[in-house]
């Protein structure tokens, strides 16, 4: 069901909104987008004239997003030449909302929750921009994997950017990219540094890092000092991956 203020959509309230009208304004790839976006499958539609011009800006972000990198072509080759601390994270972004995606369409037909997904990672290789990275095989990588699993959301513009960008044929004829686990595995992570169950700052470890290996970084920490303060420390708990805390009296 379709709501518009508060109440359902019907011609004798007089409170329908036109398909014909948003397709006339934002295009059809807009209205599909809105449509998927704002409601999961089981829940009423509320609709929201804002939250179709946010579709709209979405789409025209994703648009000078390639439009920025038209020196890239949607090629297969990848390389790990070059690959620092951004890269990895570019992929790391990509990768897992690319995993995301797929299991979200597959297996649980959550439409919005991909096309958030989907707004994670163009929103990831704009930072990485920003983060002035240049290493093409990896930028080129993650817009042909937010191409394709944009395309059957937003078909129009998917076609004629994937044309823009030197793929062959129809993007619809393309195979669904598959994740690649390797990417998903983080060198560090960034863990929480408590004291006495009191979130007190925060410190990035190597991912693999047991507990001794954690509580010998907590205390070559240059804030350790101002976290314990006067107070002795009576024993560190570990939590591998996630938290560290300080137990003080």
């Amino acid at each position: 069901m379709v709501l518009k203020d508060g109440s359902k959509m019907s011609k004798t309230k007089g409170n329908v909104v036109s398909p014909e009208e948003i397709i006339h304004k934002y295009g059809a790839d807009t209205a599909r987008i809105f449509v998927l976006f704002a409601a999961p499958p089981e829940r009423d539609l509320e609709w929201n004239d804002s939250a179709v011009e946010g579709c709209y800006r979405f789409l025209n972000r994703v648009w000078r997003l390639f439009e920025g990198n038209l020196q890239l072509q949607m090629a297969d080759q990848l390389n790990s030449t070059g690959w620092g601390s951004a890269e990895k994270a570019l992929r790391f972004a990509i990768h897992s909302g690319l995993k995301k995606v797929t299991e979200d369409i597959s297996l649980r037909f959550n439409f919005n929750t991909a096309i958030s997904a989907i707004m994670e990672m163009v929103n990831a290789v704009y930072l990485y921009k920003e983060q002035k990275g240049e290493n093409e095989a990896v930028l080129a990588e993650s817009l042909k994997i937010i191409i394709l699993v944009l395309a059957p959301f937003a078909p129009h513009i998917t076609e004629e950017l994937w044309s823009i960008m030197g793929g062959q044929d129809s993007i619809h004829k393309q195979s669904w990219p598959e994740y690649d686990p390797s990417a998903l595995v983080k060198d560090e992570v960034e863990i929480a540094v408590q004291v006495n169950g009191k979130v007190k700052g925060k410190m990035v470890i190597p991912a693999q890092a047991d507990k001794a290996q954690m509580e010998e970084l907590v205390q070559a920490e240059d804030a350790f000092a101002k976290w314990v303060g006067e107070k002795s420390v009576v024993k560190i708990i570990c939590v591998p991956g996630k938290l560290v805390n300080i137990v003080v009296k």
